[in-house]
């Protein structure tokens, strides 16, 4: 299998395969543990974690938005009290602090949510001395990858690497700096969104999220048939 060049992805699960091909390259990774970011990083690093035999989990983060453009990341927090700052975005647009720390507020929030929906009591993985793969859908300002590596290091891995089926120019120097290694299939010079890189691109809900979560918590998933299958 290839993945491709000039064209899109077919689908979250299609990157994720290209992803897995890509990674097995490194190396040994049978001790790995793949954290994808919610939402859309979640169905991609499943197929990372079921290629790969490894277990999957997430790494819960979420997008600082200028409070006029919320598309637009000024920043990300994450677990581990984690929060990354553009600090030179932030003073071109005149966020004003107060601003500033109500959006921080409100996603702080999400994230408590978000973190005890998706670990459904759980306990977050042990990171420490292991390999860990973090993966998203693609990304576009980077916050939020940079806000999960912060969070992961934290817990002193072995190892981080960052998988991504599709990235802005630079990403894999970028993330290289940031992280010990990074894969980012496509570099386009003509990125302008992530969904673009892809022929279907649907939003993921979070029980989607929960139901991957149930199937590929574990490792050895040679067995385990992809959800929905028969």
């Amino acid at each position: 299998m290839t993945y491709p060049t000039e064209t899109r992805f077919a689908d979250r699960e299609a990157a994720g395969q290209a992803l897995a091909q890509k990674l097995a390259e490194l190396g040994d990774l049978s001790g790995a543990v793949v954290l994808g970011l919610p939402r859309g990083g979640v169905p991609v690093a499943a197929e990372v974690a079921r290629q790969l035999h490894v277990p999957l989990d997430v790494i819960n983060v979420r997008k600082l938005g200028v409070p006029w453009q919320p598309e637009l990341a000024m920043g990300a927090i994450a677990e581990q009290d984690i929060r990354i700052l553009h600090s030179k975005l932030i003073q071109k647009l005149d966020v004003s602090p107060e601003a500033l720390e109500a959006v921080t507020d409100r996603e702080q929030a999400t994230l408590a949510r978000r973190t005890a929906q998706f670990r459904r009591g759980h306990p977050a993985p042990e990171l420490a001395q292991r390999t860990v793969i973090l993966v998203d859908d693609g990304l576009a300002t980077g916050a939020t990858m940079e806000a999960a590596i912060a969070a992961v290091r934290k817990q002193h891995p072995a190892r981080i690497i960052v998988a991504l089926p599709v990235g802005p120019a630079g990403t894999r120097r970028h993330f290289s700096a940031l992280a010990d290694d990074c894969v980012c299939l496509l570099e386009p010079r003509n990125f302008q969104a992530v969904g673009q890189w892809y022929q279907q691109f649907d939003q993921v809900s979070d029980q989607a999220v929960c139901d991957l979560l149930d199937t590929y918590r574990t490792p050895g998933h040679s067995s385990i048939p992809k959800p929905g299958a028969t």
